[in-house]
């Protein structure tokens, strides 16, 4: 980096200050713990039977237990696309308003947990259901590691409660499922001809089909090929929308050119299930009793409402120690 022309190219000179970001975020929370643990350590020594003091010593060290935590997880996330941007999608399964209801709850869950994470949410793409909830939801979900965390939220999600569109007060059970794929950077090698591209514009709308914009600026992009459509309406410009939608295209060819090449992304993508009863991969029960449960790793947790406010880190912990 030192060099006079390591800016000559500009694809490599970013990629290498990406992976110089990704080690440093890596080595220095470890290097501060270290440093803490020493502190603590000559504190300790010094305290005798001062009371007040080892009180505080033990709350730093349950802090610091909390930071050595943290930095095991990040040890789990050393795949290629780990540290990328994530692009996640959610759509409902059959099951008309309840599904699209389902899939409106998950989006805010997923949107409370990045906030958690002080990540950047953009909705990139959203067709609302014809009477509650949406059909589907395409995500950008923006910050380190934000791949590698939601990389194991791919998968079938199962809903069980009383439909509170069901003027019996019946049971259901309804289904979504949550793709996540990594965001490419521009540097990584995939063509694309725009000879083979269908490009679309059409006009942004919202709920119940209310004008989000008096322009035709809502991009839809077809790659003839292969058949892979994107969409974007999130931005009020049509070049935005465009640039945006181009970023996801790339995502998704990419993914596929992987899997036709070899199967090294085979364990992180999984093979695609139905978004039906037994293929699902967490049921969140209400009723008769209050469950979420992983059913790979079979953690539990009894408190519904607060998986549903985004409070996901156990169940992804679990998932990636288990990996």
């Amino acid at each position: 980096m030192a060099s006079p022309n390591f800016w000559d190219n500009t694809a490599h000179a970013n990629k290498l200050m990406r992976e110089l970001k990704v080690l440093k975020n890596t080595v220095e929370p470890f290097d501060v713990g270290l440093a803490k643990l020493d502190e603590l350590k000559e504190f300790a020594m010094i305290a005798a039977e001062d009371t007040v003091l080892l009180q505080q010593i033990q709350q730093s060290l349950q802090a610091l237990e909390q930071t050595v935590d943290q930095l095991e997880v990040q040890t789990l996330l050393s795949g290629e696309f780990d540290h990328n941007n994530a692009l996640l999608s959610i759509n409902a399964g059959a099951g008309g308003t309840e599904s699209c209801d389902w899939a409106s709850m998950l989006l805010r869950m997923y949107t409370r947990w990045a906030d958690d994470k002080q990540f950047k949410v953009n909705m990139i793409d959203v067709l609302p259901g014809e009477e509650a909830g949406i059909k589907n939801v395409t995500l950008r979900i923006s910050g380190d590691m934000a791949y590698g965390l939601l990389k194991s939220e791919k998968g079938v999600h199962r809903l069980v409660r009383i439909s509170p569109f069901d003027a019996n007060k019946r049971r259901h059970t309804s289904f979504a499922s949550v793709d996540v794929i990594p965001e490419v950077e521009d540097d990584i090698d995939i063509q694309i001809n725009p000879e083979e591209l269908r490009i679309d514009v059409y006009r942004a709308s919202g709920p119940g089909g209310q004008g989000v914009n008096t322009t035709d600026s809502a991009v839809r992009i077809t790659h003839i090929p292969t058949g892979t459509v994107v969409q974007c309406q999130s931005e009020r410009s049509q070049l935005q929308n465009k640039e945006t939608a181009m970023k996801v295209l790339r995502a998704k060819l990419y993914e596929q050119k992987e899997k036709e090449q070899q199967d090294r992304m085979a364990s992180e993508y999984g093979e695609k299930q139905k978004i039906e009863w037994g293929s699902q991969i967490r049921s969140y029960v209400f009723q008769p009793y209050c469950m979420v449960k992983d059913h790979r790793t079979d953690v539990e947790e009894g408190n519904v409402a607060k998986v549903m406010d985004g409070h996901l880190d156990t169940f992804i912990e679990a998932y990636l120690k288990r990996k």
